[in-house]
C-alpha cells in the first residue's frame, strides 16, 4: 500500500521566540485584569518551568499521535480487506497513483468514496478518460441540430461586391462523420452579392435571386442521409439547395495500373 513512512519526530525545541511569547502571554494575562494583577502574577510560573513541562508535554503529545495515527491506518486496512478480491486489487492501484495525500485520514476518506459510489476506481476522476461514443444525431430536427458549424472564410478575391461566404460543417447521422461544404453560387455571372440577415444558411444573397446553395459533403453518406441533408437545408435556407457527394481523390502508387 501506499503510506507514508511516519519519521521519529524531533523533541521540542527551546527557543528565544518560544520563551518570549510565553512571557507575552503572561503579560497580557495581567493587563486584562489591572487590579488583580498582583494576585495573578503569583499565580504565574517561571519559564523555566514552563519550558520542562513542554517538553515532557510533547513526548506524549506525539504518542498518542502515533496512537491515533496506527488505528486509522488498522482501520482503512480493515475496510480496504471487506472488498472484493479483484475490487480490492484495483483499489491498491488507483491509490498509488491518486492525487490524495498518504495519509490515514485521506485513505478513510477514499475508501469511502468508493464504498458510497462516488468515486469509481475503474475510472478515477484524475485520469482523462477519451470519449468511446461519437456524437451521432440519428433524426435531427433542423439543420443546425445536426451539423455544427467549423469553418468560415470568404471566396472570390475580387470587389467585396463578387465575393460570397464559404462554410464549413461538420456532423454524424449514423453512418459517420461527415463534412459540408456550403457556398453560394450564381445563376447568372453579371450578378452580385451582398449580405442580408434575411436568408440561413450563414446568409449571402444577391439581388435578384438569381443564386443557389451548393453542398458538397465527404464522408461515407448514403443517399437517405443525402436527401435528409437536403430537406433540412432547404428548411433554413429561402434560396434553391443543391447537395451532392464529392469523389475521393484517392493517390496513384508505383506500380498501379492507369
Amino acid at each position: 500500500m501506499r503510506f507514508r513512512r511516519w519519521h521519529r519526530p524531533e523533541p521540542y525545541r527551546d527557543t528565544s521566540r518560544k520563551r518570549a511569547a510565553f512571557h507575552r502571554k503572561q503579560r497580557l494575562e495581567r493587563e486584562a485584569l489591572p487590579l488583580f494583577a498582583d494576585q495573578i502574577a503569583a499565580g504565574q510560573h517561571g519559564v523555566e518551568e514552563e519550558m520542562a513541562r513542554r517538553v515532557v508535554w510533547w513526548d506524549e503529545l506525539e504518542r498518542d499521535r502515533r496512537r491515533e495515527r496506527a488505528a486509522w491506518w488498522r482501520r482503512g486496512r480493515a475496510r480496504l480487506f471487506s472488498f472484493p478480491d479483484e475490487l480490492r486489487q484495483t483499489i491498491r492501484k488507483v491509490w498509488w497513483t491518486c492525487p490524495y495525500p498518504a495519509d490515514p485520514a485521506s485513505f478513510a476518506d477514499f475508501l469511502h468514496q468508493i464504498a458510497v459510489g462516488r468515486l469509481d476506481p475503474h475510472r478515477p476522476p484524475w485520469v482523462f478518460h477519451a470519449a468511446t461514443q461519437a456524437r451521432i444525431t440519428p433524426d435531427p430536427s433542423s439543420f443546425d441540430a445536426a451539423f455544427r458549424q467549423i469553418g468560415h472564410r470568404k471566396i472570390g478575391g475580387g470587389p467585396k461586391a463578387t465575393e460570397a461566404d464559404e462554410f464549413l460543417f461538420c456532423g454524424n447521422l449514423g453512418s459517420g462523420l461527415l463534412f459540408l461544404r456550403s457556398r453560394v453560387r450564381l445563376i447568372e455571372r453579371h450578378e452580385s452579392f451582398y449580405t442580408s440577415s434575411g436568408h440561413r444558411l450563414r446568409d449571402s444573397k444577391i439581388g435578384s435571386g438569381g443564386h443557389y446553395v451548393e453542398i458538397e459533403v465527404t464522408g461515407d453518406c448514403p443517399d437517405a442521409d443525402l436527401a435528409t441533408i437536403e430537406r433540412l437545408a432547404q428548411a433554413a435556407d429561402t434560396r434553391p439547395v443543391l447537395v451532392s457527394r464529392v469523389a475521393r481523390r484517392l493517390r496513384a502508387r508505383a506500380g498501379d495500373e492507369p
